[in-house]
């Protein structure tokens, strides 16, 4: 992690590009068409359509259009990411920053930035997104996106790792894509943005659970995510802005970074382990029965009266069904580094939808006293661009 008080350079930008040649540096990013249901993430009540047929492995992501690629397309994912949040300095213009950064993220995955250094760029995406404090400046404090997190147990979060005014979201399938294209985007912004923070991640393999869709494990050893937003008309319900203008087509992100005490959770028995999420360890599947794709039953009980799916179940106390909440498209990534975790991001319209089911959870589920969070943000990622609309225009031109 770059010191708080860095500014990138082009010396930086070579220095992290030797960086990744020497270490090998590796990461994750998670498919947008399963959705986890980590340690802040509720499990949806049904399961979505088959998801199609994947592209080829590496093929190039489109980065204009409606939405910003990151989000749902590709699909699957690609397996690596780096999130960056950083601090846009005072008396920076928004706007002209951001349509530059929107010019840097077409030219990075048009393979036609010489700071890619010859790395061909494959299915790279770059997702940006702008923190409350820019966008009450833009906006007003009634505009999505405007308002921030508030604390929940179960924190221990250094200053500079809560809230940020920028957050650039990097996911390839070549993890040496990662460093790099972060590099030039922090080269092409300058003095004018200071690093906060980043984290880089992985997750394993997808895991195939019914219905055409996948998800990968956690590393609980759990398979981390079956359903969500998966068809149009729930994205266009839970996930994407329908306005003010100026959001429509974007959404709202927020990252939580948490520890996990591994070692303690490894000790439960297995049966123990399952009553903490929910679902069975091996392939998925609700308590109370069904396939894995299905939603549980959380009425369903044992003769002598006790809920299949326990009371403190994660699968129980974040569902959105309970919590009276839409559905996020939730993804988690497995970290090591500054230590064994999960990078949990969630993607929805109304930050409500992540608040009051994080609420519930606090006070009683089961898989929480097996976390605790060390960063914490919240962002408006900004519509789609293209060449006549550049990144930011509708908010910051």
């Amino acid at each position: 992690m770059r010191p708080a008080d860095s500014r990138p350079s082009r010396r930086a930008f070579i220095g992290a590009a030797g960086a990744v040649a020497a270490t090998g540096l590796t990461a994750a990013c998670e498919s947008p068409e399963s959705s986890p249901t980590g340690p802040s993430g509720p499990a949806s009540p049904a399961a979505g359509p088959r998801e199609p047929a994947s592209p080829a492995s590496g093929a190039r992501v489109s980065p204009t259009g409606r939405h910003q690629a990151g989000i749902t397309l590709p699909r699957p994912a690609q397996p690596n990411l780096l999130a960056l949040v950083a601090d846009v300095g005072a008396g920076v213009a928004p706007g002209p920053l951001l349509a530059e950064l929107g010019r840097t993220v077409r030219a990075l995955v048009a393979g036609t930035d010489p700071r890619l250094l010859g790395l061909p760029p494959g299915d790279l995406t770059v997702t940006i997104g702008v923190g409350p404090r820019l966008v009450r400046t833009a906006g007003g404090a009634s505009l999505p996106g405007a308002t921030g997190l508030p604390r929940f147990s179960r924190e221990r979060i250094a200053p500079r790792a809560r809230g940020g005014d920028l957050l650039i979201q990097i996911c390839a399938g070549d993890a040496l894509l990662l460093p790099v294209a972060a590099a030039a985007l922090l080269d092409q912004a300058g003095d004018r943005v200071r690093e906060r923070w980043r984290q880089s991640a992985r997750r394993g393999a997808n895991v195939p659970v019914g219905g055409g869709l996948t998800a990968p494990r956690n590393p609980l050893g759990f398979i981390d995510g079956i359903v969500g937003p998966h068809t149009e008309a729930e994205q266009q319900r839970d996930l994407w802005l329908a306005g003010p203008p100026a959001v429509a087509g974007g959404t709202l992100a927020v990252l939580r970074r948490m520890e996990l005490d591994l070692p303690r959770f490894a000790a439960l028995s297995v049966p123990e382990q399952e009553a903490v999420f929910g679902r069975r360890r091996a392939g998925g599947a609700p308590l109370s029965g069904g396939p894995a794709a299905s939603g549980p039953d959380l009425g369903a009980k044992t003769p002598d009266g006790r809920y299949l799916v326990p009371a403190d179940a994660h699968a129980r106390r974040a569902n959105p069904a309970v919590v009276g909440t839409g559905l996020m498209l939730r993804r988690s990534y497995s970290t090591d580094d500054p230590a064994p975790g999960l990078l949990f991001i969630s993607f929805q319209n109304d930050l409500r939808t992540f608040t009051a089911t994080l609420t519930h959870m606090d006070t009683s589920d089961a898989l929480l006293p097996f976390t605790t969070t060390t960063a914490s943000a919240t962002f408006l990622i900004l519509p789609g661009f293209d060449d006549r609309h550049p990144l930011g225009a509708g908010l910051f031109g």
